[in-house]
């Protein structure tokens, strides 16, 4: 009896068990945060500063494990209610309004833009988990493509968080060149719009480079670059089924992504006019928020240890995409335009 007290008392005590809550609450401080950066500085998407948060917060003092339940929680379930909620900003009505020449481009930049991108990420020796997060990226909406495709393809948290940082950087990048292009080629309004809204990343940036050009231009970028979001269904429809052939009987995804019919639910609710005012505002502020603490979560995995074993290779495969993406947007703004 005494050996057994005594044992009792040697064992180490065992660690506190902890819940989502710990990891959910840091996820909310930084949203609001960048929220309220957003505000004073509208210019900047609150999913990039939380993006960033998260990647200084990782590297400067990182989260212990007891923050990582609430991490996946905010990065999974709340991404993909992010996403399906980004359907409200859509409407086929304004999609279609485009006329068949610009849904055309669209379409050709996002088939084309992740095709071109996968040749050429499998020339530079990039695994396809990589390439195909960027390629999604850049061609489609930015952080928000990252993250939803590498929900369905369950990338490495490397692969995630280096895909997240190249398509912010030359995302950025875009923000304040392509409206000095527009200037500098004399593109009329409708042509540039055209053109921001078929190249640039992210819907914020979007918002901000086509006001940069004109109110005009502003109009149709966002339009366009709210079909290239549509995009998102069925690429990520494609994605799953090619999942299906290659995963085992028992751990194969979906057909179609739950949070994929959930995006074109909200899409047709929006379409056909039954969401009052008042919660389309309080929803897109939700959804604004769920998608700010699903990409300071993600940000979280941004190590400048892993990025620098990575090396060069997805950064060149971002430039080379972006520019590729660029070009296929202007060609197609000058065909239709």
């Amino acid at each position: 009896m005494t050996r057994q007290l005594e044992s009792v008392q040697q064992a180490p005590p065992s660690p506190p068990a902890t819940g989502p809550v710990p990891g959910l609450l840091v996820c909310a401080l930084a949203t609001a945060v960048a929220m309220g950066v957003n505000r004073w500085l509208p210019v900047v998407s609150p999913l990039l500063i939380a993006i960033v948060l998260g990647a200084i917060l990782t590297n400067v003092a990182p989260l212990g494990p007891r923050y990582a339940p609430g991490m996946a929680i905010a990065s999974r379930p709340l991404l993909r209610i992010g996403i399906a909620l980004l359907g409200l900003q859509l409407l086929f009505g304004d999609i279609l309004g485009l006329g068949a020449g610009v849904i055309a481009v669209i379409v050709c930049v996002v088939v084309f833009g992740i095709g071109g991108m996968l040749w050429v990420g499998a020339k530079l020796g990039l695994s396809p988990a990589q390439r195909l997060l960027i390629a999604c990226g850049t061609s489609i909406c930015g952080a928000a493509a990252v993250a939803a495709v590498d929900g369905v393809i369950d990338a490495d948290d490397e692969d995630g968080a280096t895909a997240i940082g190249t398509v912010v950087v030359f995302g950025t990048m875009l923000l304040g060149l392509l409206p000095l292009a527009v200037h500098f080629l004399s593109l009329g309004p409708e042509i540039g719009g055209i053109w921001v809204g078929a190249s640039v990343h992210e819907v914020a940036q979007v918002v901000a480079a086509g006001g940069m050009i004109g109110s005009g231009a502003l109009a149709v970028a966002v339009v366009v670059k709210l079909g290239r979001v549509l995009m998102l269904a069925p690429v990520m429809t494609v994605i799953s089924l090619r999942q299906r052939r290659h995963a085992p009987a028992g751990k194969r995804p979906p057909l179609v992504p739950v949070f994929v019919l959930g995006f074109l639910a909200c899409v047709t609710l929006r379409s056909v006019g039954v969401v009052p005012d008042g919660v389309l505002q309080v929803a897109g502020y939700v959804q604004v928020a769920l998608l700010s603490a699903a990409m300071f979560a993600l940000g979280t995995g941004v190590r400048i240890s892993a990025l620098r074993a990575v090396g060069p290779r997805p950064f060149v495969l971002g430039a080379i995409g972006t520019t590729w993406v660029v070009g296929l947007g202007l060609a197609g703004a000058l065909l239709v335009g």
